[in-house]
């Protein structure tokens, strides 16, 4: 933004946050997040001591309150994030269920008297959960369905527990996605299009198959042994699968096998994880409700948000950006769950738009006005084959931060790649980057 060598003299000697003025030590382990709120007035702190603290953001920093989340069974907080008028703190955590660490838990604070209002079980933990609105929330569920066959659904819940009207729900089933190759729904946030100015989210799928990475997907139809790998994208009964050379859809010949070894006439010539995956994607082609086009090309983009989440289709660790817009009606937790509206064979909702990273996701923030997405990534070897959904390839050591704008879903730049990191693949894990106007952290 600098005009001046002065001017950017200035920016980096004056600007950059560098001097460090107290140093808060009331959490006893580890500080996992940090968050402000919008009025910059106060910050909220989540740690492995299990305790979520607030904090008044005077020139002295003080200590407003600790909440200890211990006496709900939770082993630590881990993220947190105010509502959009700072009257309510979403707090995130780990919860040690039976048998089962991978669940979490969602606590809402009010920030009024600091009372725990209400608590959303969120599965799994990393979804993290976020705020739809001033009231609302989402969170996450995941139920599986094979060995590496899940599905996770997105809830809508609200804020407020103890409604009692017969018009209102406490939660909403959003939308349900189906999973394929161990893979699962994490980190959720929402982008706010009012932010900028009309977007126009790309959802020219002939478009986006050419510029999606290549999702291997095998096709039965031919005769041919050889599985040929042809691009993937989210599967869609609204694309027509082509005819190849048999003149038999890929569809008919993926039913075709499957019939075939039902009822004991041939031998699958791949493993059960194959067999899976490939009868899970013929499942999920003929029960996706399409996207409705119709109404993200009509109206007005002022109260349009997208939900924006870490997913996958060839393997368990987050290697692609899924893109869902939230439409007007589906903002509350009023009116008709969902089910109530879909013909009963659409068991599965289809993502707008997928971007593919290529590599093991491990961080995401949104720019100030919500156009911009950055992202944090470890890059996967260039012509990397991952024939097993449970051995993800090796990531790289370098961090790369890649920006995408949200308007035209394409790829900005790739902004920086200066950190390095060590921890292998299994145990990668999700690290928060903050971005302002002028810096990203």
């Amino acid at each position: 933004a600098a005009v001046s060598w002065y001017d950017e003299f200035q920016r980096l000697y004056d600007t950059i946050p560098c001097v460090e003025v107290q140093a808060l030590k009331e959490h006893n382990d580890q500080v996992l997040h940090l968050s402000f709120s919008h009025s910059g007035c106060l910050f909220a702190s989540c740690s492995k001591d299990c305790t979520v603290k607030i904090w008044s953001n005077e020139l002295d920093i003080s200590l407003q309150h600790s909440s200890n989340m211990r006496p709900y069974n939770w082993s630590y907080t881990q993220f947190s994030q105010f509502n959009s008028d700072d009257s309510l703190l979403l707090v995130s955590g780990v919860f040690v269920g039976p048998h089962n660490s991978s669940s979490g838990e969602i606590a809402v604070i009010s920030m009024e008297n600091f009372t725990l209002l209400s608590r959303v079980r969120n599965k799994p933990y990393d979804v993290f959960g976020c705020w739809l609105n001033e009231t609302n929330l989402i969170s996450g569920n995941l139920h599986r369905i094979g060995r590496i066959t899940s599905c996770s659904v997105l809830w809508l819940n609200n804020a407020f527990q103890g409604i009692e009207s017969e018009n209102v729900n406490v939660v909403k089933r959003l939308f349900k996605i189906q999973n394929l190759n161990a893979s699962t729904i994490r980190t959720v946030m929402v982008a706010d299009c009012s932010r900028y100015d009309s977007p126009d989210l790309l959802l020219d799928y002939e478009e986006q198959l050419a510029a999606s990475s290549t999702c291997p997907v095998f096709d039965l139809g031919s005769d041919s042994e050889e599985e040929e790998a042809k691009p993937k994208q989210t599967p869609d009964p609204a694309v027509p699968e082509l005819p190849d050379e048999g003149g038999v859809t890929a569809e008919d010949g993926l039913q075709q096998l499957f019939d075939d070894i039902m009822e004991g006439r041939v031998r699958p010539a791949m493993t059960e994880t194959e067999l899976e995956t490939k009868v899970a994607e013929l499942f999920v082609r003929n029960r996706t409700k399409p996207p409705e086009l119709n109404l993200l090309s009509t109206d007005s983009n002022s109260n349009t948000k997208y939900l924006i989440f870490t997913t996958g289709c060839l393997t368990y660790s987050p290697h692609q950006i899924g893109i869902k817009r939230i439409l007007p009606h589906q903002m509350t937790t009023a009116g008709p769950v969902l089910g109530e509206e879909r013909r009963s064979d659409e068991f599965f909702d289809s993502l707008d738009h997928v971007i593919d990273i290529h590599g093991h996701i491990i961080g995401m923030g949104l720019s100030p006005d919500h156009r911009y997405l950055y992202v944090n990534s470890r890059a996967w070897p260039q012509d990397c084959v991952i024939s097993d959904p449970m051995q993800p390839p090796p990531i790289a050591e370098e961090i790369d931060l890649h920006v995408f704008d949200l308007k035209t879903m394409k790829e900005v730049k790739r902004a920086l790649r200066a950190h390095r990191a060590y921890t292998p693949n299994e145990e990668c894990f999700f690290i928060f980057l903050d971005v302002s106007r002028d810096f990203v952290a």
